[in-house]
């Protein structure tokens, strides 16, 4: 888990009189990153880099990458597409969670970017978390069609357009878990509570009108920490980068157990 941690120092670079390759005066600022190594002794702590701004990219991303290249390259972090689709860069920025490749530096030098990693997750190393049992929690609602009877001339599922435009809003989670960490039922409760991400993807499945196995789904999120920890406090919406609303499929999937058809 995150500890308390002390700040540590980096080496500040050397400024001069000449412009960067960007053709603007160099623009420090400073940046507080989490730092833990397994294989060292060491507490965790924060250490603090100055970037040059005006020659790096926009986003935090950008930053984390300058300061890996130009500055420390034992700094680990996950990362992939730098597109917002692939999820793998999801980390604790000022205080909330977010995708680094989609969250914008603040320009203002005064202020000071702290990065973290995801809250209430075990650290494997500095921003890396791992992500084992939020995986095998949606790994257990079966994410995946499931049919009784596959069709014999393997004709695709007619799904109707009304039907598909149901999923809108569901599909889209690219399993970032900044939902789920941003939640404090699921801080406490993560080894029972499936989670804001989770529970969206069972929806997802759920309400899809070409699976036949809707009541065994909802069956198996009808438990009171699996489903009901959730106290709609809606952080999960207010934090998740692809704009979806993990809340509202919860109370659909609580709506529909209690009736036993999916709403």
């Amino acid at each position: 888990m995150i500890s308390s941690s002390t700040d540590v120092q980096a080496p500040t670079p050397q400024t001069n009189a000449t412009k960067p390759a960007s053709g603007k005066p160099a623009l420090y600022k400073e940046f507080q990153v989490y730092r833990w190594n397994p294989d060292s002794s060491d507490k965790p702590k924060y250490a603090s880099y100055q970037v040059d701004i005006n020659n790096c990219g926009p986003m935090m991303l950008d930053a984390l990458f300058k300061i890996k290249d130009e500055q420390d390259q034992t700094l680990s972090f996950r990362r992939s597409c730098r597109e917002g689709i692939c999820g793998s860069c999801a980390m604790n920025i000022d205080g909330q969670n977010g995708l680094a490749c989609l969250s914008k530096v603040n320009r203002d030098p005064s202020h000071v970017a702290k990065i973290a990693p995801l809250p209430h997750m075990f650290v494997v190393r500095d921003l890396v978390v791992d992500m084992a049992n939020f995986y095998a929690q949606y790994k257990s609602i079966k994410p995946y069609l499931m049919k009784k009877q596959k069709n014999a001339d393997g004709a695709e599922y007619y799904q109707s357009k009304e039907s598909r435009n149901k999923l809108d809003g569901l599909y889209e989670c690219i399993l970032c878990a900044c939902c789920s960490t941003s939640c404090p039922s699921y801080w406490w409760n993560s080894d029972k509570y499936l989670g804001p991400a989770v529970l969206l993807a069972a929806y997802r499945w759920i309400i899809d009108s070409r699976d036949e196995m809707t009541s065994e789904r909802l069956a198996n999120v009808d438990d009171a920490f699996k489903l009901y920890r959730c106290k709609t406090i809606m952080n999960c919406a207010t934090v998740c980068p692809k704009g979806l609303n993990p809340g509202k499929a919860i109370a659909k999937i609580k709506k529909s157990v209690h009736t036993g058809v999916p709403v």
